[in-house]
Protein backbone atom coordinates (compact mmCIF):
# COMPACT_ATOMS: atom_id res chain seq x y z
CA UNK A 1 0.00 0.00 0.00
CA UNK A 2 2.82 2.27 0.81
CA UNK A 3 4.20 1.60 -2.14
CA UNK A 4 1.62 2.61 -4.45
CA UNK A 5 1.19 6.01 -1.83
CA UNK A 6 4.75 7.12 -3.30
CA UNK A 7 3.32 7.50 -6.75
CA UNK A 8 1.83 10.72 -6.73
CA UNK A 9 -1.72 9.42 -6.12
CA UNK A 10 -3.62 12.64 -6.72
CA UNK A 11 -2.81 16.16 -8.07
CA UNK A 12 -1.45 18.47 -6.11
CA UNK A 13 -0.95 22.63 -6.44
CA UNK A 14 0.63 25.33 -5.26
CA UNK A 15 1.78 28.93 -6.06
CA UNK A 16 5.31 29.34 -6.79
CA UNK A 17 6.41 33.01 -4.81
CA UNK A 18 9.69 32.38 -6.39
CA UNK A 19 11.59 29.73 -8.35
CA UNK A 20 15.59 30.34 -8.87
CA UNK A 21 17.51 27.39 -11.12
CA UNK A 22 21.05 26.94 -11.48
CA UNK A 23 22.17 24.82 -14.43
CA UNK A 24 25.24 22.88 -14.67
CA UNK A 25 26.67 21.43 -17.41
CA UNK A 26 28.86 18.25 -17.52
CA UNK A 27 30.05 16.03 -19.99
CA UNK A 28 27.56 13.59 -20.93
CA UNK A 29 29.89 10.76 -19.99
CA UNK A 30 29.90 11.64 -16.18
CA UNK A 31 26.14 11.74 -15.29
CA UNK A 32 24.75 8.55 -17.56
CA UNK A 33 25.74 6.48 -13.99
CA UNK A 34 22.95 8.51 -12.64
CA UNK A 35 20.49 7.37 -14.65
CA UNK A 36 17.86 4.22 -14.99
CA UNK A 37 17.60 2.32 -17.91
CA UNK A 38 15.00 4.18 -19.21
CA UNK A 39 15.72 7.15 -19.39
CA UNK A 40 18.63 9.62 -21.45
CA UNK A 41 20.33 12.60 -20.53
CA UNK A 42 19.20 15.73 -22.91
CA UNK A 43 22.24 16.81 -24.06
CA UNK A 44 23.92 20.09 -26.11
CA UNK A 45 25.86 19.04 -29.15
CA UNK A 46 25.85 15.79 -27.87
CA UNK A 47 28.54 16.70 -25.75
CA UNK A 48 26.75 18.29 -21.90
CA UNK A 49 24.34 16.60 -20.36
CA UNK A 50 22.88 19.34 -17.41
CA UNK A 51 22.18 19.11 -13.69
CA UNK A 52 20.22 21.30 -12.16
CA UNK A 53 19.67 23.14 -8.46
CA UNK A 54 16.25 24.20 -8.53
CA UNK A 55 15.10 26.83 -5.09
CA UNK A 56 11.51 27.21 -4.49
CA UNK A 57 9.90 29.23 -2.47
CA UNK A 58 6.18 27.55 -2.63
CA UNK A 59 3.00 28.79 -0.34
CA UNK A 60 -0.55 27.16 -0.22
CA UNK A 61 0.92 23.85 -1.20
CA UNK A 62 -1.99 21.04 -1.46
CA UNK A 63 -4.12 18.76 -3.22
CA UNK A 64 -5.79 20.23 -6.01
CA UNK A 65 -8.36 21.71 -5.45
CA UNK A 66 -8.54 22.04 -1.71
CA UNK A 67 -8.92 25.23 0.11
CA UNK A 68 -5.80 27.49 -0.31
CA UNK A 69 -6.45 27.37 3.96
CA UNK A 70 -5.08 23.86 3.85
CA UNK A 71 -2.21 24.59 2.16
CA UNK A 72 1.41 24.48 3.87
CA UNK A 73 3.93 26.70 2.70
CA UNK A 74 7.86 25.51 2.09
CA UNK A 75 11.18 26.08 0.74
CA UNK A 76 11.97 23.22 -1.58
CA UNK A 77 15.63 22.36 -3.04
CA UNK A 78 15.68 19.85 -5.74
CA UNK A 79 18.86 18.40 -7.73
CA UNK A 80 17.87 17.34 -10.79
CA UNK A 81 19.05 16.09 -14.46
CA UNK A 82 17.48 17.16 -17.94
CA UNK A 83 16.12 14.19 -19.55
CA UNK A 84 14.09 12.63 -22.21
CA UNK A 85 11.89 9.29 -22.19
CA UNK A 86 10.32 7.52 -25.15
CA UNK A 87 6.56 7.02 -23.95
CA UNK A 88 4.96 3.19 -24.66
CA UNK A 89 3.17 5.34 -27.77
CA UNK A 90 6.32 5.78 -29.04
CA UNK A 91 6.02 10.20 -28.41
CA UNK A 92 9.81 11.31 -26.66
CA UNK A 93 8.91 13.27 -23.08
CA UNK A 94 11.34 15.99 -22.17
CA UNK A 95 11.74 16.09 -18.32
CA UNK A 96 13.53 15.56 -15.35
CA UNK A 97 15.20 13.21 -13.08
CA UNK A 98 15.07 14.12 -9.50
CA UNK A 99 18.52 12.70 -7.75
CA UNK A 100 18.05 14.51 -4.15
CA UNK A 101 15.17 17.03 -2.13
CA UNK A 102 15.46 19.18 0.49
CA UNK A 103 13.04 21.15 2.42
CA UNK A 104 12.78 23.58 5.61
CA UNK A 105 10.37 21.33 7.26
CA UNK A 106 9.62 17.79 8.82
CA UNK A 107 6.30 17.97 7.73
CA UNK A 108 6.94 18.47 4.17
CA UNK A 109 9.93 15.58 4.27
CA UNK A 110 7.36 13.04 5.98
CA UNK A 111 4.22 13.77 3.31
CA UNK A 112 6.91 14.26 0.23
CA UNK A 113 8.52 10.97 1.43
CA UNK A 114 5.25 9.43 1.78
CA UNK A 115 3.31 10.59 -1.98
CA UNK A 116 6.71 10.80 -3.91
CA UNK A 117 10.58 9.35 -4.70
CA UNK A 118 12.06 12.41 -4.66
CA UNK A 119 14.54 11.37 -1.51
CA UNK A 120 13.16 14.38 0.65
CA UNK A 121 15.80 15.92 3.81
CA UNK A 122 15.11 18.23 6.38
CA UNK A 123 18.01 20.76 6.46
CA UNK A 124 17.99 24.36 8.11
CA UNK A 125 17.48 26.83 5.25
CA UNK A 126 18.12 30.61 5.61
CA UNK A 127 17.29 33.46 3.14
CA UNK A 128 18.81 36.72 3.67
CA UNK A 129 17.60 39.79 0.99
CA UNK A 130 19.38 42.96 0.34
CA UNK A 131 19.02 45.71 -1.99
CA UNK A 132 22.31 44.76 -3.48
CA UNK A 133 21.95 40.68 -3.11
CA UNK A 134 19.98 37.66 -2.38
CA UNK A 135 21.45 34.97 -0.02
CA UNK A 136 20.51 31.30 0.34
CA UNK A 137 22.60 28.98 2.61
CA UNK A 138 22.32 25.94 4.97
CA UNK A 139 24.63 25.24 7.25
CA UNK A 140 24.04 21.55 7.59
CA UNK A 141 23.85 20.60 3.74
CA UNK A 142 27.03 22.84 2.69
CA UNK A 143 25.07 24.91 0.67
CA UNK A 144 25.22 28.70 -0.17
CA UNK A 145 23.98 31.01 -3.11
CA UNK A 146 24.31 34.58 -3.45
CA UNK A 147 22.69 36.35 -6.18
CA UNK A 148 22.27 39.85 -7.83
CA UNK A 149 19.35 40.92 -10.30
CA UNK A 150 19.78 43.37 -12.62
CA UNK A 151 18.13 44.97 -14.86
CA UNK A 152 19.49 45.20 -18.63
CA UNK A 153 21.75 42.77 -20.62
CA UNK A 154 23.68 40.29 -18.89
CA UNK A 155 26.64 38.13 -19.84
CA UNK A 156 25.83 34.48 -19.71
CA UNK A 157 28.36 32.71 -16.97
CA UNK A 158 32.10 32.63 -17.95
CA UNK A 159 32.49 28.98 -19.18
CA UNK A 160 28.88 28.27 -19.92
CA UNK A 161 28.28 26.02 -23.03
CA UNK A 162 25.22 28.00 -24.67
CA UNK A 163 25.96 30.61 -27.05
CA UNK A 164 23.34 32.69 -25.59
CA UNK A 165 20.43 33.57 -22.99
CA UNK A 166 17.71 32.08 -25.94
CA UNK A 167 19.83 28.72 -25.94
CA UNK A 168 20.00 28.81 -22.29
CA UNK A 169 16.62 28.81 -21.87
CA UNK A 170 16.18 25.54 -22.75
CA UNK A 171 17.47 23.84 -19.84
CA UNK A 172 15.74 25.85 -17.46
CA UNK A 173 12.71 24.28 -15.87
CA UNK A 174 10.67 23.33 -15.21
CA UNK A 175 10.32 20.57 -17.85
CA UNK A 176 6.83 19.27 -18.38
CA UNK A 177 7.69 16.10 -16.81
CA UNK A 178 9.20 14.67 -14.35
CA UNK A 179 9.96 10.55 -14.21
CA UNK A 180 10.56 7.94 -12.08
CA UNK A 181 11.52 4.61 -12.20
CA UNK A 182 10.84 0.93 -10.09
CA UNK A 183 13.55 -0.86 -11.03
CA UNK A 184 11.80 -4.45 -9.69
CA UNK A 185 8.92 -3.67 -11.36
CA UNK A 186 10.30 -2.28 -14.63
CA UNK A 187 7.93 0.42 -14.10
CA UNK A 188 7.98 4.13 -14.86
CA UNK A 189 6.16 7.06 -13.47
CA UNK A 190 5.38 9.86 -15.09
CA UNK A 191 4.40 13.53 -13.43
CA UNK A 192 3.20 16.18 -15.65
CA UNK A 193 3.49 19.87 -14.07
CA UNK A 194 1.04 22.36 -15.61
CA UNK A 195 1.66 26.20 -15.30
CA UNK A 196 0.97 29.85 -17.40
CA UNK A 197 3.16 32.99 -18.05
CA UNK A 198 6.35 30.88 -17.37
CA UNK A 199 8.74 33.28 -18.38
CA UNK A 200 12.55 33.08 -16.62
CA UNK A 201 14.47 36.07 -16.23
CA UNK A 202 18.40 35.60 -16.90
CA UNK A 203 20.10 36.61 -13.20
CA UNK A 204 24.01 36.66 -11.91
CA UNK A 205 25.61 34.46 -9.66
CA UNK A 206 27.82 35.87 -7.15
CA UNK A 207 28.77 33.02 -5.50
CA UNK A 208 27.93 28.71 -5.81
CA UNK A 209 28.58 26.71 -3.07
CA UNK A 210 27.06 23.43 -3.09
CA UNK A 211 27.80 20.38 -1.39
CA UNK A 212 25.77 17.48 -2.58
CA UNK A 213 27.19 18.48 -6.45
CA UNK A 214 30.64 18.04 -5.12
CA UNK A 215 29.85 14.93 -3.15
CA UNK A 216 29.10 13.25 -6.76
CA UNK A 217 32.98 13.40 -7.66
CA UNK A 218 32.39 15.10 -11.09
CA UNK A 219 35.88 15.39 -12.75
CA UNK A 220 34.04 18.58 -14.93
CA UNK A 221 30.92 20.83 -14.09
CA UNK A 222 30.81 24.59 -15.13
CA UNK A 223 27.75 26.88 -14.18
CA UNK A 224 25.75 27.21 -17.64
CA UNK A 225 22.90 28.98 -16.74
CA UNK A 226 20.92 30.78 -13.94
CA UNK A 227 17.31 32.38 -13.88
CA UNK A 228 14.19 32.99 -12.00
CA UNK A 229 10.47 33.15 -12.13
CA UNK A 230 8.10 34.65 -9.68
CA UNK A 231 4.46 34.32 -8.67
CA UNK A 232 3.34 31.58 -10.52
CA UNK A 233 0.46 29.26 -10.03
CA UNK A 234 1.88 25.41 -10.23
CA UNK A 235 -0.05 22.02 -9.94
CA UNK A 236 1.31 18.45 -10.76
CA UNK A 237 -1.30 16.27 -12.42
CA UNK A 238 -1.44 12.62 -10.98
CA UNK A 239 0.96 10.66 -11.57
CA UNK A 240 0.71 7.78 -14.66
CA UNK A 241 2.66 4.55 -14.45
CA UNK A 242 4.02 2.67 -18.05
CA UNK A 243 5.63 -0.61 -18.06
CA UNK A 244 8.88 -0.65 -19.47
CA UNK A 245 11.14 -2.98 -21.50
CA UNK A 246 13.92 -2.56 -23.62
Amino acid sequence: MFSLLKNHPFAVQAFFESSIVLTFAVPKEELEAFLPDCLELDTLDDKWAFLAVAMVQTTGLRPKGFPAFLGNDFFLIGYRLFVRYTNAAGKRLRGLYILKSETDKVKMEMMGNLFTHYNYTTTDISIQKTAAYTEIKSMKSDFKIKLEEQEGELALPEHSPFVDWKAARRFAGPLPFTFTYNEEKKEVLVIEGVRENWTPQPIKVLECNVSFIQSLNLKESVLANAFIIKNIPYYWKKGKIEQWSK
